[in-house]
C-alpha cells in the first residue's frame, strides 16, 4: 500500500520460532515465548553489509519512537564473512553504530535457518500473540514498515499517542524515486568469487597473476600473488611488489570489505579511472599525501567507503595494495 494508508499484514499463521544465539550483546539472553503482549522486531544483519547499515538509522529511530510503547527490537548478527563470527569485532562494530538494543549472535545460522532468511537485512514484524505479521528483505518501504509496527503496537490494548510516521532520511529511500542499475555485489574467494583473470582460481593455493588490462563489469582483476581461499584472497606477503585489484562498476558509491592480519595501519592507494580520487567523490575513509594520492588506512576488519561520486556514473576502479597480510 501507499505511505498513508492502513497496510494489509499477514494472517496469523507462522509462530515465531525461538532464539538461540552464541553470544548476546546490550542484554542478557532474551526467551521469546515470554515477551507474549508485545510486538517484537527481529532484524538479521551483518556489519560489512552496506544495505544493513543503511537501514539501521530507521530501526534506532524506531526503537527510540516505540520501546516504551510495546515494541521489542532485536538484532541478529548472522556473519557473511568468517570474521565477523568474531564477537570483539562485532562488539567494536555495534559501538560505532551506536546500537543500543538486544543483539544475537548467529554464526552458526541457526536462527537465519529458523526464519527462513535468505538476504540481509530481512526484517520479521511479530505481533503479541507471537505470529509473524510482516516481513521485509531488502532496503526501502520504510513508510510502510511503520504503519505495521503502529498497527500492531496499536492493537496490543494501551491507549497510546502515535507519532506521524517519521519521513524519508535519504532522497534515494522517497517512494518512486528513480533507481538505477547499479553492479552487483562483487565476491571473492573461489566458492562464491568471481575473477576475470585467465589464469582462474585454484583453490586452497598461491597463483601468480597478471593483470589483462581488458576488464568486464562485475568481475575482479588481480595483479600479484594471491592465496585462493574458500572466502577470501589473501595477498602473498613474500611478494615485495604487492599486488593490484581492478574492476568497473556503474554505481555512486563504493565500499570495500577488508581484514588486515598482522600488521594493521598501512595505506591502500585508491585511482579511479587511472587518477587520484577527486576531492569531490572520495569516500569517508579516503585520505591524501603531499603528493595527491588518495589513499584509506586499513586498521580493521570492517567495511571502507572508498568512493562517493556526486552522481550516478560508471568508472574503474585500481587499488594498489603493499605487501601486508590482507
Amino acid at each position: 500500500m501507499r505511505d498513508g494508508l492502513t497496510m494489509e499484514l499477514l494472517p496469523q499463521q507462522f509462530r515465531v520460532p525461538e532464539i538461540y544465539g552464541d553470544y548476546w550483546l546490550n542484554s542478557d539472553p532474551i526467551a521469546l515465548g515470554a515477551l507474549r503482549g508485545y510486538v517484537i522486531l527481529i532484524d538479521f544483519w551483518d556489519y560489512t553489509c552496506m544495505r544493513c547499515i543503511r537501514t539501521l538509522p530507521y530501526l534506532k529511530e524506531w526503537y527510540n519512537r516505540y520501546s516504551e510503547k510495546g515494541l521489542i527490537l532485536i538484532g541478529v548478527h548472522t556473519p557473511r564473512f568468517p570474521f565477523a563470527r568474531d564477537p570483539v569485532n562485532v562488539r567494536k562494530a555495534s559501538d560505532k553504530l551506536n546500537l543500543k538494543y538486544p543483539i544475537v549472535m548467529d554464526n552458526d545460522f541457526i536462527v537465519w535457518n529458523a526464519f527462513h532468511s535468505a538476504y540481509w537485512p530481512t526484517k520479521f514484524l511479530i505481533d503479541k500473540y507471537g505470529f509473524i505479521r510482516y516481513v521485509h528483505a531488502g532496503e526501502g518501504q520504510y513508510q510502510n514498515f511503520e504503519h505495521a509496527i503502529q498497527s500492531l503496537v496499536s492493537n496490543i490494548g494501551y491507549d497510546i499517542e502515535l507519532p506521524l510516521v517519521m519521513d524519508s532520511l535519504r532522497e534515494t529511500d522517497r517512494p518512486g524515486v528513480l533507481c538505477y542499475r547499479e553492479t552487483p555485489e562483487i565476491l571473492t574467494g573461489w566458492q562464491r568469487g568471481t575473477i576475470g583473470n585467465i589464469e582462474g582460481y585454484s583453490p586452497e593455493s598461491t597463483v601468480h597473476y597478471d593483470d589483462p588490462k581488458y576488464y568486464v563489469e562485475g568481475r575482479l582483476y588481480l595483479d600479484g600473488d594471491w592465496f585462493n581461499d574458500r572466502n577470501y584472497l589473501k595477498l602473498d606477503t613474500t611478494n615485495p611488489a604487492g599486488g593490484f585489484l581492478t574492476f568497473l562498476y556503474q554505481a555512486q558509491e563504493v565500499d570495500l570489505v577488508i581484514k588486515p592480519e598482522g600488521e594493521k595501519g598501512f595505506q591502500v592507494f585508491v585511482n579511479q579511472d587511472d587518477s587520484p580520487l577527486s576531492r569531490g567523490d572520495k569516500g569517508t575513509d579516503i585520505r591524501y599525501n603531499e603528493e595527491g594520492k588518495s589513499y584509506f588506512i586499513v586498521d580493521d576488519a570492517r567495511v571502507y567507503n572508498i568512493v562517493k561520486n556526486r552522481e550516478f556514473s560508471e568508472h574503474k576502479i585500481k587499488l594498489a595494495i603493499p605487501s601486508a597480510q590482507v
